[in-house]
Order: structure tokens, then sequence, then C-alpha cells
């Protein structure tokens, strides 16, 4: 129900747009969430915005390089990527909630597949 694309190769200090779109059902009474697991570490939050699009809140090793943006005509959420670093190497996954400012794992009803994101140094 839930599809993470834009994934990619890219060199440090550039840029990628990953977009989770939602199909079967509409998400857009659902806080939605990017989350990342790098190998062998745990899956840490990213960013998540509130249904309406009017709240955000990042976790700080991305603060001011990510922004996390929402379309719900079109059931989107994209997540913009500057500054990349090679620590935000990573599996990125989307995932929905009814709990906004959730950022643990447990807390979120719907997930995506998940999209590479590699950065090279």
């Amino acid at each position: 129900q839930l599809q993470a694309s834009g994934g990619g190769l890219v060199q440090a200090g550039g840029s990628l747009r990953l977009s989770c779109a939602a199909s079967g059902r509409t998400f857009s009474s659902y806080a939605v969430a990017w989350f990342r697991q790098a190998p062998g570490k745990e899956r840490e939050f990213v960013a998540t915005i509130s249904w309406s699009g009017g709240s955000t809140y990042y976790a700080d090793s991305v603060k001011g390089r990510f922004t996390i943006s929402r379309d719900n005509a079109k059931n989107t959420v994209d997540l913009q990527m500057n500054g990349l670093k090679p620590e935000d190497t990573a599996v990125y996954y989307c995932a929905a909630t009814q709990l906004y400012g959730a950022t643990t794992t447990r807390l979120y009803d719907y997930w995506g597949q998940g999209t590479q994101v590699t950065v090279s140094s």
C-alpha cells in the first residue's frame, strides 16, 4: 500500500528526492514518516509530517539538509535530501501512522518496501 522510490547512487554533497506513493487507500488522515536502515544497524527515524502537512519533525542528523513534504491530492510524501553524506547511506522506508510525532517503528501501521540510497565519498 506504500511504495517508496527515488533512491540511487550519488556523490557526497549531492541531492536525491525520494517519493512515497500510497495506493489502495487514502493516507490523507495519517502522519507519514521516513526511516532508514544501514547495514548492521537498527532502523532509525529520519523525518515525519502530519496529516495536513502543517507540522514536520526531523532527526538531528538530517535537520537543515532534508525536507519532507506531502501532496494529499496525489497521495504522495516526498523527502528532498540535500548535502548528502556517506553516513546517509541506507535503505530508506516510508511508513504511516495515526500518531504524529512518533519516532519508533512499532508505532507505525503501514510500511513501504524500501529504496536504497548510496552516497559515495
